[in-house]
């Protein structure tokens, strides 16, 4: 995948920042991360550029985020960072019949991931309604560096919308999260624990950071990720909230596979899993496409890797008969929404797919 500053980790109590700022947290202000089926004012992107990220498939990863935004815009404003002002004229050619309110943001990035390098948006009722979430980022354990231009894109996101910024200074990407917008979030043993994110905070300081910074009572850990996912196990390629009570898991069902196991395990935990009320989660399961590769290396397809938006659900397809199975397990779990399905056999040879590539952008009502 891609790439920003890495974050100091520290292991003082969760919400205490650095002497220079607030002492307060999101969740000690009211605010909470709702869910990504939550009403959008919009989704953010940064452009892909990066040709090293797609070896010889950069030519055909530009056509399909034309679809992608030619997908949302009719629903929401999609934002979209770019280098330059030539970078700008490039992608505005690119998307010149797309219909639908597309802003530009000239804030230069190392590579495409907005999920993992962009803000977290976090919202309350009252004043300020909206804030930016600012998680430190290391390219994912320090596989990409440099990673300068990444670790800036939350503090440019919050700048650009004038809300407020809440540094939280911990390691922390976007795909390693899932809220059910309702307290819960769900994550990885293998990510979150991971000595090359934050080495100094055990799964009970860890826990408690995603409390005071998500607005959340209660965390969810599955164990591994899926092969070649090389964000150590980010949470969005094996599980998914598409309700407050109901989650979508992917399975392997050929033991012969390298992820039959794993996958197993996940869904016997989301199974054995309850609410912070008792209630059971739903577990809706999702096979996993046929084994896609590059130069003999795994990649990471996966269809959990769908993005949510207002009126379209992007889904993540790789040319396989499960791809239609797929596509219909989405559309019961959204029925007010269209799944769109994109081929990202291509997209997927930089490691990550729609999910990866997006953030939401909560729409709140603003006190008059």
């Amino acid at each position: 995948m891609g790439s920003k500053t890495s974050g100091e980790s520290h292991q003082s109590p969760p919400g205490r920042l650095s002497p220079s700022e607030p002492c307060a947290t999101p969740a000690s202000l009211g605010y909470r991360m709702p869910a990504e089926w939550s009403p959008h004012a919009g989704t953010w992107l940064s452009w892909p550029h990066k040709r090293d990220t797609w070896p010889g498939k950069f030519e055909t990863v530009e056509p399909v985020m034309v679809q992608a935004v030619a997908a949302l815009a009719p629903g929401e404003t999609v934002h979209i960072n770019v280098l330059d002002a030539l970078h700008e004229q490039q992608v505005r050619r690119l998307l010149s019949g797309v219909s639908g309110p597309v802003r530009y943001h000239r804030f230069p990035t190392n590579d495409a991931w907005c999920r993992d390098h962009g803000a977290v948006f976090v919202t309350r009722t009252g004043q300020a309604p909206l804030a930016a979430v600012d998680f430190a980022f290391n390219a994912w354990g320090g596989k990409y560096p440099p990673y300068d231009l990444d670790d800036a894109i939350p503090r440019r996101m919050a700048e650009a919308l004038d809300i407020p910024r809440f540094p939280a200074h911990m390691v922390l990407e976007g795909g390693s999260i899932d809220v059910n917008g309702a307290g819960t979030v769900l994550t990885t043993e293998q990510c979150l624990l991971n000595p090359n994110r934050n080495p100094d905070l055990d799964r009970r300081a860890i826990e408690g950071w995603l409390r005071e910074f998500l607005g959340v009572s209660q965390v969810l850990w599955l164990g591994q990720g899926i092969a070649g996912d090389d964000t150590d196990g980010h949470v969005d390629d094996i599980a998914r909230f598409v309700a407050e009570d109901t989650v979508v898991a992917v399975v392997e069902d050929d033991p012969r596979d390298e992820n039959h196991a794993s996958l197993a395990d996940n869904l016997a935990r989301l199974r054995s899993m309850r609410l912070a009320d008792g209630r059971p989660l739903s577990v809706v399961e999702l096979l996993m496409p046929a084994p896609v590769y590059h130069d003999g290396q795994r990649l990471p397809a996966s269809y959990a890797n769908f993005y949510i938006g207002n009126a379209v659900v992007l889904l993540p397809v790789f040319n396989d008969p499960w791809d239609v199975t797929a596509r219909r397990i989405l559309e019961g779990c959204f029925p007010g929404r269209r799944v769109i399905g994109i081929d990202c056999t291509d997209l997927v040879w930089g490691l990550g797919a729609f999910h990866c590539l997006t953030q939401q952008l909560p729409r709140v009502s603003v006190p008059d």
